[in-house]
């Protein structure tokens, strides 16, 4: 993996963290209620991946329909490897669908150990 490539990972993955934090911090009082009315952590931390995962599904198919209209672009600059290769394709969509989980699965076990009493405070 080239440097540039990792950056960029680096930059998703601060990214998602960073977005689904603020989720999660907005939705303070949502998850407090939801805990307080007998909801449990599982539950929780299902909802806050759930909403999360749906927007990175929502990413990643724009982001593969946008990468497919730029292949002419960047067909030069590729060595080994065709521009609309699907391995490639299926293979960065996982790629970052497993990152993606992994940056929203921080915040959601945060929101689900986040006291009722305080959260709705």
């Amino acid at each position: 993996m080239g440097d540039c490539s990792l950056l960029a990972l680096i930059v998703t993955v601060t990214g998602l963290f960073g977005m689904i934090s603020h989720y999660v911090s907005r939705s303070t009082h949502e998850i407090g209620l939801r805990m307080a009315l007998g909801a449990d952590r599982s539950k929780v931390v299902r909802e806050v991946l759930g909403r999360s995962m749906r927007w990175v599904a929502l990413g990643l198919v724009l982001g593969a329909l946008a990468s497919l209209g730029v292949t002419r672009l960047f067909s030069g600059l590729l060595y080994g490897i065709s521009a609309t290769d699907p391995i490639t394709f299926v293979g960065t969509m996982f790629l970052m669908a497993g990152i993606a989980w992994a940056a929203c699965y921080i915040p959601a076990v945060r929101a689900a150990r986040i006291p009722p009493l305080i959260a709705l405070h």
